[in-house]
């Protein structure tokens, strides 16, 4: 999940992006900077669980995501949303009528904290902690990026997408020291930048993020681009002649100025 805000006016940079950092012990990309994420669950592709979904159907997601080794399209983004509450404590869920959820309403922001304790705990799932308030996973607002699959030479493989997000309104995202050591806003220009200077370490697939998203001049511009909810690039990414500037040099995947 790629967590995308606008910045304040002394930013220096029109958009910032939420990054998390892996401990330095875990076995696989240990220390390097990374969004918040996971793997798709079982009870991540029950009907039950579609059905308590809004904002995005499971004929949409399979025509956006074909259905892949059993997995439902939709699945991908049930996993996004739940692993998103586990890792930053923040809840994409909206009432009946599809209205986002107000954490200011009574005991809203108390349930949405037991939903990480709970879910962690295993002794519920993300739809049984919806159904218990009448609520939804509201996953309208998100929108397909990337897909990376890791090449075969890799000791861990994985085929991983990625889903831009918003901030879910009266919401922050919160740092666990289960599997992170630190979590902030960048803007993603100063991020790329400090990749090429070493000192803050990632795998490709948000080096390629960074480097993409820093082409945007404002958060209505990156939402506008993903309005068609398609993915833009995968592995080694597509050289499409979309979002080009001075700024960045695509064949060399490096800033220019």
């Amino acid at each position: 999940m790629v967590l995308v805000r606008a910045a304040g006016p002394d930013a220096g940079e029109p958009i910032e992006v939420y990054v998390i950092r892996r401990h330095a012990s875990m076995r696989f990309l240990g220390g390097y900077y990374a969004f918040p994420g996971g793997k798709v669950d079982a009870e991540d592709c029950r009907p039950e669980t579609f059905a308590r979904c809004h904002g995005v159907t499971p004929a949409e997601a399979e025509a956006i995501i074909p259905s892949v080794d059993g997995v439902p399209a939709l699945a991908y983004w049930v996993a996004a949303a739940r692993e998103l509450v586990e890792e930053t404590g923040l809840l994409l869920a909206c009432d009946g009528a599809g209205l986002g959820v107000d954490p200011r309403a009574p005991d809203a922001r108390e349930h949405i904290e037991r939903c990480r304790e709970t879910l962690l705990s295993g002794s519920a799932s993300l739809t049984e902690l919806l159904c218990a308030r009448e609520w939804s996973c509201d996953v309208a607002s998100l929108r397909y990026l990337s897909h990376f699959i890791t090449p075969a030479s890799s000791p861990i493989r994985y085929s991983a997408r990625f889903f831009l997000a918003p901030v879910p309104a009266g919401q922050s995202p919160q740092l666990f020291a289960e599997e992170t050591s630190e979590g902030f806003w960048i803007g993603p220009a100063a991020a790329y930048a400090r990749f090429r200077s070493g000192s803050m370490p990632m795998a490709e697939p948000a080096e390629y993020a960074f480097g993409y998203l820093a082409q945007f001049g404002s958060l209505a511009e990156v939402w506008a681009a993903h309005a068609d909810r398609r993915h833009k690039f995968h592995g080694i990414i597509d050289r499409s002649d979309l979002f080009y500037s001075d700024r960045f040099d695509w064949t060399t995947n490096r800033f220019t100025s």
